[in-house]
C-alpha cells in the first residue's frame, strides 16, 4: 500500500469519479422508502433508515475500518456495516433492545457476512467512562486504537419514551438537559476517532407549547462546544417519509397547521463534522 492509499479514508476510485451515482454529493437527500433488504427492519420505534449510514460509510470509510454507533437501537447501523465489509461496535443502553440487535447480526452473518468483520454490541451508558473503557477494550483486542467513524444518533429529546431510566436522553426533563446529555457522549468519545474522519449526528427538531425547538441546531453548537478539534463540514437535510405518527393522516395535519400557523415536519438533519 503506498502512502497516497493509506491517507484515503474510502474505498472510491476518483479517477473513474462518474461510476458512483449511488453515491449522494447534495446537502438535500431525498430518500424514498425504507431500505428493507438483507436483514434490515423497521419493527423498532425510532430507528434511522438503513440508507444513511450506508452513504456515511461508503463516503467516509473504507473496508476493514471500524465504525463506532453511541445509540445503536436496534442495529441499524452494524448491520449495514456487516454488509458493506467494515467492522462495527455499537453502544445500547437498555438490555432487551441490545439483545434484539444481537440476534438481528448472527441472522445477518449468516445473509451477508462474507468479508467476517465484527460486529460487538457494548450494553451501557455512552456517557460514563466504563463504557468508553470497554469500547477501547474491544479495539484492543482488534489491535485498535481508534475508530474511523462515529454515526449518533440519540432520541429527538421527548417525543419518544423509549424507557424510564434516568440515563435515557428521552427522559431529560428540559431541552437544556437533553443538551448537556448529550453533550456528554460527544465529550467521552469524540477524541477517539482518528485525525481527519467523520463523525456525524441524525437528529430532528420538535414542537413544544406551540414553539419550534431546533433540537439540531443545539446540538450542532454542543458538539463544536464540546470538542473544539471538531470542524462543522456540511448540514444535510433528509427528507422524512411515511413517519407513523402522521401516516393516513395527512388532511388532519394539513388542517391542524393551517389553523395553528405552522408547518408540518418533513425533514431532519445530518450534521457532520471533520476531526482536525
Amino acid at each position: 500500500m503506498n502512502a497516497d492509499d493509506r491517507k484515503k479514508i474510502n474505498d472510491l476510485d476518483l479517477k473513474n469519479w462518474k461510476q458512483y451515482d449511488d453515491i449522494t454529493t447534495d446537502s438535500l437527500w431525498m430518500i424514498g422508502a425504507r431500505d428493507n433488504s438483507g436483514n434490515h427492519s423497521a419493527e423498532y420505534h425510532g430507528n434511522f433508515v438503513p440508507q444513511i449510514p450506508n452513504q456515511l460509510m461508503k463516503r467516509f470509510t473504507k473496508k476493514g475500518d471500524v465504525v463506532l454507533d453511541t445509540f445503536l437501537g436496534n442495529g441499524t447501523t452494524l448491520i449495514e456495516a456487516q454488509r458493506l465489509g467494515r467492522n462495527g461496535i455499537g453502544i445500547e443502553l437498555l438490555p432487551e433492545v441490545a439483545k434484539y440487535a444481537k440476534e438481528k447480526l448472527r441472522q445477518g452473518e449468516l445473509l451477508d457476512n462474507a468479508s467476517k468483520t465484527y460486529q460487538e454490541i457494548v450494553r451501557g451508558d455512552s456517557a460514563k467512562q466504563k463504557t468508553r473503557e470497554q469500547v477501547e477494550k474491544i479495539l484492543e483486542n482488534y489491535n485498535k486504537k481508534k475508530v474511523h467513524l462515529i454515526i449518533m444518533h440519540p432520541p429527538y429529546h421527548d417525543i419518544i419514551k423509549f424507557s424510564d431510566k434516568k440515563e435515557d436522553l428521552s427522559n431529560a426533563d428540559s431541552v437544556e438537559h437533553f443538551n448537556k446529555l448529550f453533550g456528554d457522549v460527544v465529550s467521552n468519545f469524540s477524541d477517539l476517532l482518528n485525525k481527519n474522519r467523520y463523525l456525524a449526528v441524525v437528529i430532528g427538531d420538535k414542537y413544544s407549547n406551540s414553539e419550534w425547538v431546533p433540537l439540531g441546531f443545539n446540538l450542532m453548537q454542543e458538539t463544536l462546544n464540546r470538542d473544539s478539534s471538531l470542524r462543522l463540514k456540511s448540514i444535510i437535510i433528509k427528507n422524512m417519509v411515511n413517519n407513523r405518527a402522521k401516516r393516513n393522516q395527512e388532511n388532519l395535519w394539513r388542517y391542524r397547521a393551517l389553523t395553528g400557523g405552522f408547518y408540518i415536519f418533513k425533514h431532519e438533519y445530518i450534521l457532520l463534522f471533520q476531526k482536525k
